[in-house]
């Protein structure tokens, strides 16, 4: 195992000029699936057809009569799709082995990823494994940890087996921060190496800011509005987002919260807090209009892998509070372009909501600074660096048992 300090591979050592590769992507979520998964593998996609490589997706049928997407370097393969229970707007894949071994043995792959571990990702693992293909994965939901908040928590053991067992057939398992890196090497996962997730600057930028739609919430040019993006659900933490802010309205009377977004604990925060916002599921452009038009991000998930909402929120100009864990821990700097509390400690975190707006040039400044980082985390760098691993794993090359780091000063495998 390298400690952090032995740098194994650069990646400037590759050499700049390197083959096309035949990638299949194996996932059960895709747009215009809204989660922070289909986001993250559209945006491998697509960077793997900027760079030339010819990729395969294949991901269960969304709508019934839906038609395959393909062109000269990108082919769809649809499979039949069930509904995830509890989670209505997404659908298990189901594919038979002998589908996936005959299709890879008419036109083998060089690299097969897969991003999700359902029954599709199992059967495309064991398929390729027949093949002799290399395989990576992807580590992306806390199915481990959600299980506690819906009274299954007895599943954690055997949740943690079955994806130990998925992970470690694979030559690589990628995850996006390093504190969970460390857990699930903890739980016995190898080769697991962190590459950090992208973020789109130009959609996400504060550019969107929209004074009509602040207007439309009842926001005067003044008021102070508090924004959280994501799933209303048990497992955002989201009584947490309630306390903390009702501690900023007693610094704040006139703050406004707008909660992008929906699911099922939409109902009861209704209840809780009348005058809130919710804006309900928001994509594309009026998401980043949604996003640009808050002044403070607020985000107390403690779930996450990564939480894809933070680098959007910092791009979109807005300063971040939230736990220091997943990609908060990497990307804010306390009192540079967020504020973090540690992890867990819900009056730290209700103590910094209530101070953090009480000095509005600084929370303006600090999500400037916040933009800033942003800028560093384009998809391209992060693309960069999986087509080192593809090429790496295509090669019969080892993989460095460690970290793949993306900052926005650099990048480098240790």
């Amino acid at each position: 195992m390298h400690t952090p300090d032995e740098i194994a591979i650069e990646v400037e050592e590759f050499p700049p000029q390197r083959r096309s590769l035949r990638v299949a992507v194996v996932t059960e979520t895709y747009p215009p699936e809204v989660n922070g998964v289909a986001r993250t593998i559209a945006c491998v996609v697509e960077g793997l057809r900027a760079r030339n490589h010819e990729v395969q997706l294949i991901r269960p049928s969304q709508t019934k009569g839906e038609a395959a997407g393909s062109d000269v370097r990108f082919h769809e393969v649809l499979m039949r799709g069930l509904p995830i229970p509890r989670y209505p707007h997404l659908r298990m894949g189901l594919a038979s082995k002998k589908t996936l071994v005959s299709l890879w043995s008419q036109r083998r792959p060089d690299v097969v990823h897969i991003a999700t571990e359902g029954p599709m990702g199992w059967t495309a693992l064991q398929a390729a494994r027949q093949l002799k293909l290399p395989v990576c994965s992807d580590f992306r939901t806390n199915f481990h940890a959600y299980s506690k908040h819906y009274g299954i928590g007895w599943l954690h053991k055997p949740i943690m087996a079955y994806l130990r067992k998925f992970h470690n057939q694979t030559l690589c398992t990628m995850t996006p921060d390093e504190g969970l890196r460390r857990n699930l090497c903890d739980y016995g996962f190898r080769n697991v190496a962190v590459v950090a997730r992208g973020v789109d600057t130009e959609l996400f930028n504060p550019g969107k800011r929209s004074e009509p739609l602040r207007a439309g919430w009842g926001v005067a040019p003044g008021d102070l509005v508090v924004l959280h993006v994501g799933r209303l659900a048990a497992e955002k933490n989201l009584a947490t987002l309630m306390q903390a802010f009702a501690a900023i309205r007693q610094v704040q009377p006139r703050a406004r919260l707008v909660l992008v977004g929906d699911g099922p604990a939409r109902k009861d925060l209704q209840q809780q807090c009348p005058d809130a916002i919710f804006a309900g599921m928001r994509h594309g452009g009026d998401l980043a209009a949604h996003y640009a038009s808050g002044d403070l991000f607020v985000f107390p998930s403690m779930t996450e892998t990564f939480g894809n909402v933070t680098p959007e929120a910092m791009a979109s100009g807005l300063p971040v509070l939230a736990y220091d864990y997943a990609a908060a821990s990497q990307l804010v700097k306390h009192q540079q372009n967020g504020v973090l509390a540690s992890f867990g400690n819900a009056p730290e975190f209700l103590r910094l909501a209530a101070e953090v707006v009480q000095d509005r040039a600084g929370l303006q400044a600090m999500g400037m600074q916040g933009r800033e980082t942003a800028m560093g985390l384009g998809w391209d760098r992060i693309i960069g660096v999986i087509e080192v691993i593809y090429q790496a794993m295509s090669m019969g090359r080892p993989m460095p048992e460690g970290l793949v780091l993306v900052t926005p000063q650099g990048m480098r495998v240790v």
